[in-house]
């Protein structure tokens, strides 16, 4: 039995979403004409107003809907303290987890040759700009412990060299409450690597 052509539309939309196959886009859509058209309708204005109105902070390029975001624009923000993370669920993880007070930079990605990322697309032009007239304290390295994450960990940590500015990089390693025979490999040398003086 085939579908009709706006239902088939409308699944087949539901697909961009990261993680959504067919099966799930299907059970999706039907949900929402079936039980749920008012949250349909609301999630359809929503959706238009932020794909229209969201774009990204003029001085971390993380999301918002002004030209600033609202932690850039916060006067209570530590200017000492430079954090550069992968994506603004970063972002989102470290104000939720930790007592960060500090500034961010958004790189919207990772260095990859192979994929085409390089120091442009990820802004880092913008962040030499920023190193070189308002230098902070410190500038904390969140990348995330990939090949890629790494080399542009790498690369962060030169031009914050260049700048004279003070390096740092969360650590990564065993989780809390993890169990070494239960922890892979890569894990357990990266941790053991890194190990601190106490």
């Amino acid at each position: 039995m085939s579908m009709e052509p706006l239902l088939e539309q409308l699944i087949e939309s539901l697909r961009c979403l990261p993680g959504v196959g067919p099966k799930s886009a299907q059970r999706m859509a039907l949900h929402l004409l079936e039980r749920d058209r008012d949250g349909g309708k609301r999630l359809s204005s929503i959706l238009e107003q932020s794909m229209e109105h969201i774009g990204r902070c003029s001085i971390c390029r993380n999301l918002t809907e002004h030209k600033i975001c609202r932690i850039c624009a916060n006067e209570q923000r530590d200017k000492t303290q430079l954090c550069i993370v992968e994506s603004p669920s970063d972002v989102i993880a470290i104000e939720q987890a930790t007592g960060y007070r500090g500034r961010y930079f958004v790189l919207m990605g990772r260095l990859s040759p192979l994929d085409g990322i390089g120091p442009a697309e990820l802004g880092l032009e913008q962040l030499g700009e920023q190193l070189g007239n308002h230098p902070p304290s410190e500038m904390i390295i969140a990348t995330n412990p990939t090949v890629e994450g790494e080399a542009t960990a790498y690369y962060l940590q030169r031009m914050a060299q260049k700048h004279g500015v003070a390096v740092s990089r969360i650590a990564h390693g065993v989780p809390l409450g993890g169990e070494l025979e239960f922890t892979d490999q890569s894990t357990i040398a990266h941790a053991f690597s890194s190990r601190l003086a106490i």
